[in-house]
């Protein structure tokens, strides 16, 4: 059980980052980008790659670059196109298949076991420590933390305080001299490349990489955003951060008590569907259960009253 619960934890730190980007996007800019599938196995490839070749530190920006131009483009593809945003993310998507088929070599599996990545430099700095059966616990706590704090001072800026206004009143940021569309390329990028990031730690957490590692990655991140909403529904954005973060974990603790129940692995996408719709329903039925609660009265009394 610890052993499942320390794997929760590792996923939920990594994976933190995706759900970082989908604050950024999503909760800031008013944006749901559905290239977020796409985008992660992008930063696993290229990762990959770059860490296969020999370069485990530099795979990291590479991939974080490869984020960056997924997001370029399907900012581009809204700003300066006219397609809608929704419609622009599945086109994204569906075109990095194809191109993370052509960064792995024409291979849908790349092994990495004999490869150096930062996971197994951070083993043997720590290696004789209390701390070195969680380097990957500590990688991923250092990764989610430096996102939030990133997070934290940019949307502090200029630059950052004009991305949030375009997601709320973009037409209050036009007649203010910005251009919404120079804000909208440039969160989707910042987006893009803190989830290709997120699925190059993951590769090289595991050791692999295949063209469907990021497969249902933007329904796991909506879930765990809605969920760290929980934590912290309003306050200062350092806090909302977090409480995306808390979300993420959390998330991956329910995955992990449904493998405990000896749940098919096959279900488990059908648990991120349920966790989503709780999720976004529940506010919403909680709002309306008065109303609820006195027309269940009312039909009651009625029958009642019939039966009498």
């Amino acid at each position: 059980m610890l052993s499942i619960l320390q794997t929760a934890l590792e996923l939920g730190l990594i994976g933190s980052l995706t759900v970082l980007a989908l604050f950024l996007s999503y909760t800031m800019l008013g944006v749901c980008d559905l290239s977020t599938d796409g985008c992660f196995t992008l930063g696993a490839a290229v990762g990959a790659v770059v860490a296969i070749s020999g370069h485990p530190w530099l795979s990291l920006p590479a991939a974080m670059g490869a984020g960056v131009l997924s997001g370029l483009v399907t900012a581009l593809l809204q700003t300066k196109l006219g397609i809608d945003s929704l419609l622009a993310g599945i086109i994204v998507n569906t075109g990095l298949y194809s191109i993370n088929i052509a960064v792995m070599g024409g291979a849908s599996l790349l092994n990495m076991n004999k490869t150096t990545t930062v996971f197994t430099m951070l083993k043997t700095l720590l290696a004789g420590s209390a701390a070195a059966g969680y380097y990957k616990m500590i990688a991923g706590l250092i990764a989610a933390a430096l996102t939030v704090l990133f997070l934290s001072a940019f949307l502090r800026t200029r630059l950052g305080l004009a991305i949030h206004a375009t997601g709320d009143n973009p037409d209050m940021v036009r007649s203010s001299s910005i251009n919404p569309a120079f804000t909208t390329v440039v969160g989707l990028c910042v987006s893009g490349s803190l989830t290709a990031l997120s699925g190059c730690l993951l590769a090289q957490s595991q050791k692999s990489v295949n063209i469907d590692i990021g497969s249902g990655m933007v329904t796991i991140a909506l879930a765990s955003l809605l969920i760290g909403r929980a934590f912290a529904p309003k306050g200062s954005i350092p806090r909302r951060a977090v409480g995306a973060v808390i979300g993420a974990v959390v998330f991956r603790l329910v995955y992990a008590v449904a493998l405990r129940l000896n749940m098919p692995a096959f279900m488990l996408k059908l648990v991120s569907s349920v966790i989503v719709i709780i999720a976004i329903a529940g506010p919403y039925l909680r709002q309306r259960w008065p109303e609820l609660r006195r027309r269940l009265e009312h039909a009651r009394g009625k029958g009642g009253e019939g039966r009498a």
